[in-house]
């Protein structure tokens, strides 16, 4: 009830806070979907949307500049990536955009497996666009639903969510020689 109240009498300060709630999310471990599900709460569906659109493209793009300079971090996300996914997996943006549906998927993982395909930073940033709106739209329009869906229509979904991973990954693995052939 307070933090309604206080999107009304501050309708310029709870934008910016909330988008720096975004950054913020992440040291706190609270998902994506569930501030997500409070942007549509707050602001309503559209300017929901815009401020979480906002909050993980400044997420992303942060994401983008600091991972290079923490190696180790770097190395850790690999590792988690090459024990569910395999080392040579890489992941097309329709598949990371899916797996950014599921709540329990880590966001900096999927980001890792973006910059994997798109080095470059303008690229990157177009693919995490695409990739954060149908996260965006799914939590913040019918965020407020999904707590009441049973829990035979959520097996659904992410048997469904499944079936898309399946269909949208790359059909293409190319292994070097060496790694093929490995050397006695």
């Amino acid at each position: 009830m307070m933090v309604l109240s206080f999107v009304e009498i501050s309708p310029v300060l709870a934008p910016i806070m909330f988008i720096l709630f975004h950054i913020i999310r992440q040291f706190l471990f609270i998902p994506v979907a569930i501030v997500c599900i409070a942007g549509g709460i707050l602001f309503g569906s559209l300017l929901g949307m815009v401020y979480s659109m906002i909050g993980l493209t400044l997420v992303c793009s942060s994401f983008y500049f600091t991972i290079a300079r923490m190696p180790k971090m770097k190395q850790k996300l690999l590792q988690i990536k090459n024990k569910f996914l395999g080392p040579y997996a890489k992941l097309t943006v329709g598949q990371i955009a899916i797996l950014r549906l599921i709540p329990f998927i880590h966001f900096q993982l999927l980001n890792l497996c973006l910059l994997e395909r798109k080095p470059n930073f303008r690229d990157y940033i177009k693919s995490s666009i695409i990739t954060n709106i149908p996260l965006v739209f799914f939590y913040t329009v019918f965020g407020e639903f999904i707590s009441k869906f049973s829990p035979s229509i959520m097996i659904m979904i992410l048997l469904a969510l499944s079936v898309l991973f399946f269909i949208l990954r790359e059909k293409v693995t190319v292994m070097k020689w060496k790694e093929f052939f490995p050397e006695n």
